[in-house]
């Protein structure tokens, strides 16, 4: 009788510690608290130019004609790291160097880093201007490397961003979403900041996360999340279960011969 109580005890042992690990609805659902007539868009959060970006940069003019060779210079192709014939097969553009610098012509080095796109377009126009060289220029800025990284325990992706902005919610969604046992409080992105490298957590299911300023992501950021730590547990439960079946039925069988022993022992001995 002790044994078989043991074994209850451990099995109501082992049924709470499977129903405290259950992953409900409110744990994982998104933006759990989103106003009933919705949230204003914050247009502030762009993503804005950093070091070792590689940017186009196409400078065009409204005066047709007499700008026609004066556009030339800042259109010239350039092939970077593939020689003449551009063999490496890579976009040409204007690297961004480790100081947030590009060379570009005519006007010469350009601090460019912590620009968003439209503020580059506006800076390069206006010096263009002011320096006498176009009196209409139309200035287009398109990133050519914007990517994001997404890890997790199952694996990495790596999310190639073609209109140049993309949210984190976006990214998640890009990488096939979170299963059920990711952490939703634990979802860091991790990103350059003034040279250093910082790490940010982001919870998805407050729209708190849409005036972050990590919101919107930045070339080469890293997302990377964490698993509860029942997950183990909870994929490999069928697995525990069997053993604790099979050792169950051993020790019932064991209890069971010993039983049937003592009973033939007992017969046999009072005769």
């Amino acid at each position: 009788m002790k044994t078989y109580r043991i074994i209850l005890y451990f099995l109501l042992a082992l049924l709470a510690v499977s129903a405290s690990s259950c992953v409900t609805q409110k744990s994982v659902r998104y933006l759990q608290d989103m106003p009933k007539y919705g949230m204003p868009i914050n247009e502030s959060l762009e993503a804005t130019v950093a070091p070792y970006d590689d940017l186009r940069i196409y400078v065009l003019s409204s005066s047709a004609g007499r700008d026609d060779e004066l556009l030339k210079p800042f259109n010239a192709v350039q092939n970077l790291g593939g020689g003449a014939g551009g063999a490496s097969g890579r976009a040409s553009g204007y690297l961004v160097d480790s100081e947030g610098n590009i060379e570009f012509p005519v006007l010469g080095k350009l601090h460019v880093a912590g620009l968003t796109r439209l503020q580059l377009q506006d800076t390069i126009a206006s010096q263009l201007i002011s320096n006498g060289q176009l009196k209409d220029p139309l200035v287009i800025v398109r990133f050519l490397n914007f990517k994001v990284f997404f890890l997790s325990s199952s694996g990495g992706k790596v999310i190639n961003v073609s209109d140049e902005r993309c949210t984190f919610l976006e990214a998640l969604a890009m990488a096939g979403g979170l299963d059920w046992y990711t952490r939703r409080d634990r979802i860091g992105v991790m990103r350059e900041v003034n040279g250093k490298r910082v790490i940010h957590y982001l919870d998805p299911r407050s729209t708190e996360i849409f005036n972050d300023e990590f919101f919107v992501l930045q070339q080469n950021d890293i997302i990377f999340t964490e698993e509860r730590p029942y997950k183990f547990f909870s994929s490999n439960l069928n697995t525990v279960l069997g053993l604790i079946s099979s050792v169950t039925g051993l020790v019932s069988s064991a209890v069971s011969i010993y039983t049937l022993y003592k009973l033939i022992d007992g017969f046999f001995g009072s005769n």
